[in-house]
């Protein structure tokens, strides 16, 4: 005769949590999207509901409207599309310069630990070192010119692409090492087909970063006898209290910003679709 199975018996059932709060896992592209768009709507309607009341000061936080119509008034400016086009030249070369240098740097870095030994305390050192502290020394060395801004970009945005390019060799399993040497490659066949190969999805990504930092630099390089640019144009309106300008500028930069991180990214899906780096 069967036993009979009791209360106690039974085993708890374990009750997961629904799809969309699972731990690291993926939702629906429709649903990100929509969240993606709820932020943004709910910052909107925040700022809208603070600024429309009497104890802010419309001088330090604009309504809305007000950025609109500044908005409206800056579209129709020819130095609007300089700015644009100066401050993204002087991103792009910092930015580009960096990563010129910074790549094999930091191949070095992380495939050799003579490189490490030698050049990470050392990078580790300078990058702690704030950027606008180095305004003095920039101009003494490369005049008030283009050159000083865009090496300011570049010195912020070097030390610490060297460093998570040196990281991204350091993730590359040993064990293709050691298959590449069995199968008879030489050191520098092993850095270019196995090393650089195999952290390319790694290093795109940090090189998608390090744009975001680079822009992060532009007010800061825009300082040096600057006559235009989105950096310097802020710089300008603050002097005379012109906040609803100031915050399309901001805007115009955070567009502009995340542009490129979408850029980015598609390209890394694209090209390294079977790598981890494009779920990130």
């Amino acid at each position: 005769m069967a036993a009979e199975v009791t209360d106690l018996d039974r085993k708890p059932e374990i009750r997961r949590p629904q799809s969309w709060f699972r731990l690291r896992r993926d939702i629906p592209a429709w649903g990100y999207r929509a969240l993606a768009a709820s932020g943004f709507a709910l910052v909107l309607v925040l700022w809208a509901w603070v600024s429309h009341r009497d104890f802010v000061n419309p001088v330090f936080l604009p309504t809305p409207e007000a950025v609109w119509q500044a908005l409206r008034d800056v579209l129709g400016d020819a130095s609007l599309w300089l700015d644009i086009k100066m401050s993204f030249f002087r991103v792009t070369a910092g930015f580009a310069l960096a990563a010129v240098v910074a790549i094999p740097v930091g191949i070095t870095m992380g495939a050799f630990r003579v490189g490490e030994g030698l050049l990470q305390p050392l990078t580790e050192f300078i990058r702690y070192i704030p950027v606008p502290a180095l305004i003095p020394i920039f101009m003494v060395l490369f005049g008030i010119d283009e050159l000083s801004k865009v090496m300011l970009i570049w010195v912020g945005t070097f030390f610490q692409l060297v460093l998570m390019v040196a990281d991204e060799i350091r993730r590359v399993p040993y064990e293709l090492l050691q298959v590449s040497y069995t199968l008879g490659a030489r050191r520098d066949e092993t850095i270019r087909l196995v090393l650089w190969r195999a952290a390319m999805p790694g290093i795109f990504d940090a090189l998608r970063l390090c744009n975001g930092w680079a822009w992060t630099y532009l007010v800061v390089a825009e300082l040096i006898a600057a006559n235009e640019g989105l950096g310097y144009r802020i710089l300008k309106f603050s002097r005379f209290l012109q906040t609803p300008k100031i915050w399309v500028y901001l805007i115009l930069l955070g567009v502009i910003g995340l542009s490129l991180d979408l850029l980015f990214r598609v390209v890394n899906r694209r090209v390294f679709h079977w790598a981890d780096t494009t779920k990130r």
